[in-house]
Formats: structure tokens, C-alpha cells, sequence
């Protein structure tokens, strides 16, 4: 059972991936039975029907895919059907032009959710990349857009970006507008 929960924990964490001190700490297991886990787990997963694996990088564990597999992975990159960004991925991608540099910490507290797998498709398609590290405790990698985003929505600079307070205004007077007519239609007719 151990097992499956590290396997649940490495895929929920996603990229920032687990420390052994992480894996004793949540399982409550020994030093000597993380390694034996994360050991049987990371064997299950170099089977050839497997797509993933499990890697150890900046001393911690994560889930990541297949190297061998990459040419699928581009291909599937590549494709315009997939191409497309959804709703979630543009709006990612907004809070993170509008306040780069940005750490994932903080796209996931201005959207309300979770970002990870989102940032981590959008820096596959290029249009965020990492740029660094914060400050702040932990040092969590700082990202922001690339050329590729500018070329793709057709601006110089993130500077030619629509200026954030203008719309918030210009919405706001819709508002007014749509509550004035109510308000006018419904006096109207009394």
C-alpha cells in the first residue's frame, strides 16, 4: 500500500518532485524503508510497458517521462489539434506575462488552484520558461514568457500588453450600464 501512496504523492507534488526526508515524513516510514520503497517503485517503472519513470534530480524524486519516448512527445507537441491552449492555460499564462517573474506558489494563490501540470505544458510549448530562483524560503523557480509567447499573440514586448487597470475599468462601467438599464426598464414599467 506504501507503494501506491509514494506513487499518488510523486504525481500530486508533479514537479517539485519529494526529498527522502519528505517521503519518511509522510508515509512515517525509516530512512531504510523510504529507500527500499522509492528503490521497488522506481524498478516498476523501468518496465518497457511503462511510460514514465521515476528520476532523481536536485535531490529529489519525481515522476517524469521516458527519454527514449521523445520523438512521440514532440510529435504530440507539434500537432495543431493539440496546439491549442485552454482556458486554464491562458490564464496561467496572463498572470504569469502581467507579473513576471512569478513563482508557481504564487500563480497557483492568485488562480485559486493548482498550476503545476499547466506551467509545466506551457513551458513544453514554449512559451514560459524558468529563469531563476526567488528569495524566498525554499528558493522556488521564478518563470515568465518567452519570445515564442510574444510571437504567437503578435507583441513586441509584454509591454504591448492590454493594460490590466483600463479593462477592470471598462468592465466595471459595463456593469454600471447593464445595472442603470435594469434599473430604468423595471421603474418604467411600475
Amino acid at each position: 500500500m506504501n507503494k501506491a501512496v509514494l506513487e499518488g504523492l510523486l504525481f500530486v507534488v508533479g514537479e517539485d518532485g519529494l526529498t527522502f526526508e519528505q517521503i519518511e515524513d509522510v508515509l512515517n516510514i525509516s530512512e531504510e524503508e523510504a529507500k527500499d520503497l522509492i528503490m521497488e517503485l522506481k524498478k516498476d517503472y523501468e518496465d518497457e510497458t511503462r511510460g514514465l519513470r521515476i528520476d532523481f534530480l536536485g535531490n529529489r524524486f519525481k515522476i517524469t517521462t521516458k527519454f527514449e519516448h521523445k520523438e512521440y512527445y514532440q510529435k504530440l507537441l507539434e500537432n495543431p489539434e493539440t496546439n491549442t491552449l485552454s482556458q486554464a492555460a491562458l490564464e496561467t499564462l496572463a498572470i504569469i506575462a502581467y507579473n513576471e517573474p512569478i513563482t508557481r506558489v504564487q500563480v497557483d494563490a492568485i488562480r485559486g488552484v493548482g498550476s503545476a501540470s499547466i506551467i509545466r505544458k506551457l513551458v513544453a510549448k514554449g512559451f514560459v520558461k524558468e529563469m531563476g530562483r526567488s528569495e524566498l524560503p525554499g528558493r522556488p523557480i521564478l518563470y515568465e514568457t518567452t519570445n515564442e509567447f510574444l510571437d504567437y499573440f503578435g507583441l513586441s514586448s509584454t509591454g504591448d500588453l492590454p493594460n490590466i487597470e483600463e479593462i477592470i475599468k471598462e468592465n466595471e462601467e459595463e456593469i454600471d450600464e447593464d445595472t442603470n438599464l435594469y434599473a430604468s426598464r423595471y421603474t418604467e414599467e411600475i
